[in-house]
């Protein structure tokens, strides 16, 4: 809820906007306040590392439907002082949907971060801040968006929105509209249209990524220079898992694999070699034999179907009876489940080497919570709370919502798409946007222990994208140990920020 009515202005929009039920934002009128934000003098300086002067300010940007004051988005952003305009600002964003930006804020790629066991177990509480010596701040001005309904941002109510129905950001396009509003208004407000854009985002932040490679420049003519898409989901059908799929379970045998490994039940002959040979024969298996015994089923003679599932046993490291069972398709919380059983503990989906006791192991099904995200919530809700509250000087009454399970529950398709249509994926815009700027460039990075977006899952897509070489020469694909958020892992945050690092300066021109 908004904490007061009362007249202001807001910044003036720039651009225009091709979808107009998604984005008819109309002319700019005065008619909202937002809540009063905070900015305060840091320095970034961990050790190993040149000084940098910064200004972070927090605070919230009113969107506008039909003229009038539909939502309040929260972001906040960190400035190099006195630096040139021409310096580049990188917009971040997380995914769920219904997750803030907290993620990324103070676990990746802000000047402070969240210190968390490098073993990527469950934080001891308190938490504490560090100066974050992989933050990009170096390199790039940042801007942490929260979408509405997440951390600090939301809906303006309809009796309070002059009279019209308040609009729902809790879809496809309407979200993407709103964070193009966003970045175009931000991008005014700080006279900053010289600046080099780049575009972050973690999961579904990814997804969002994907999309507005195109939508952005053609929409809002905000020219990009650079895309970061972090453990993304590129198309969200071939994450769903049903009896006539095939896409979700080639994608994810390699990281059971993987998991099977580091847990010592890999039965494959490839195990040997070490845990590379393994994903590596996972890959080869689950693209060729298992792709078709999963597009054939019954029709598979009997003898071609116990190799397969021999087989698949062995890779993934569970009792060939329940492979057998569940003829051949396996999915990720079953798998998860049925791993470690003898031992009473069950992987997580996030990262499958970490492991949680089983609390109710006589139960048909796993009533635990999936513990690698739930795990860290706690950490990452009282990092981010402290450091705007405490650090930057935010004073809200407003519960910072790090996951809001009503915008997720509540998402929907938008006007105009049918129910039975697929959802929109983001491959297909962003092969649109690397083929309108053929200056831009993608980064495409993935923990290779996540099972919910896995890694296998972006590289067969982008396989399939059917870039001209040219074009496929300006997206890379990277991965490190660990999972969904393999940021976490020192060694893993390391390597990140030193391919962004690389990343950035292939993406700017010279001198």
């Amino acid at each position: 809820m908004p904490d007061s009515p009362a007249e202001t202005t807001d910044g003036a929009t720039a651009g225009g906007a091709s979808n107009a039920k998604a984005d008819a934002r109309g002319p700019v009128t005065p008619a909202w306040e937002a809540p009063a934000g905070a900015s305060t003098a840091m320095t970034w300086a961990p050790e190993g590392h040149e000084p940098v002067s910064l200004t972070a300010t927090a605070d919230w940007t009113v969107l506008r439907r039909e003229e009038s004051p539909s939502a309040e988005v929260f972001a906040v952003s960190y400035l190099a002082t006195d630096a040139a305009p021409d310096r580049p600002v990188t917009f971040v964003c997380n995914g769920g949907p219904g997750a803030s930006s907290a993620y990324l804020h103070v676990g990746a790629i802000g000047p402070r971060r969240v210190v968390l066991p490098d073993d990527g177990s469950t934080a001891r509480m308190p938490v504490r801040l560090v100066d974050n010596d992989a933050s990009w701040i170096a390199e790039t001005d940042l801007v942490f968006i929260d979408p509405v309904g997440t951390g600090f941002s939301r809906p303006i109510p309809p009796k309070q929105n002059a009279g019209t129905d308040a609009p729902s950001y809790w879809s496809y396009d309407r979200d993407l509209a709103a964070m193009r509003e966003f970045i175009s208004r931000w991008l005014s407000r700080h006279k900053r249209w010289s600046a080099p854009v780049f575009l972050a985002g973690e999961s579904y932040g990814g997804y969002r990524v994907g999309r507005l490679a195109w939508s952005l420049p053609t929409d809002e003519g905000v020219g990009l220079a650079g895309a970061v898409l972090i453990s993304p989901a590129l198309e969200i059908t071939p994450l769903t898992f049903t009896d006539y799929a095939t896409d979700p379970y080639v994608d994810t045998v390699p990281t059971m694999a993987a998991g099977a490994f580091h847990h010592g039940l890999s039965r494959a002959p490839e195990a040997t070699d070490g845990v590379d040979a393994v994903r590596g024969a996972a890959a080869a298996f689950a693209t060729t034999d298992y792709a078709m015994f999963l597009l054939r089923g019954a029709a598979v003679p009997a003898t071609e179907r116990a190799a397969v599932l021999s087989r698949l046993a062995d890779l993934i490291g569970l009792d060939p009876t329940v492979v057998e069972h569940l003829h051949g398709r396996v999915g990720i919380d079953r798998w998860a489940r049925e791993l470690l059983r003898d031992r009473g503990e069950v992987t997580g989906l996030y990262d499958v080497t970490q492991t949680v006791v089983d609390p109710f192991p006589d139960r048909v099904s796993f009533e635990g919570g999936e513990h690698t995200l739930a795990g860290s919530t706690a950490a990452f809700t009282m990092a981010i709370n402290h450091l705007l509250r405490a650090e930057i000087g935010v004073e809200t009454d407003r519960q910072y919502a790090v996951l809001s399970e009503e915008v997720n529950t509540k998402w929907a398709t938008d006007d105009g798409h049918h129910a039975l249509q697929t959802p929109p994926g983001s491959a297909d815009d962003l092969r649109r946007g690397l083929t309108l700027n053929p200056h831009l460039q993608a980064l495409i990075v993935h923990g290779r222990h996540d099972l919910v977006t896995p890694l296998d899952s972006s590289r067969r897509i982008v396989d399939l994208m059917r870039l001209a070489p040219e074009t496929g020469d300006r997206v890379r694909v990277h991965a490190y140990d660990g999972g969904h958020m393999f940021y976490t892992l020192s060694d893993s945050r390391a390597a990140f920020t030193a391919d962004v690092r690389e990343f950035f300066a292939a993406c700017l021109p010279e001198g």
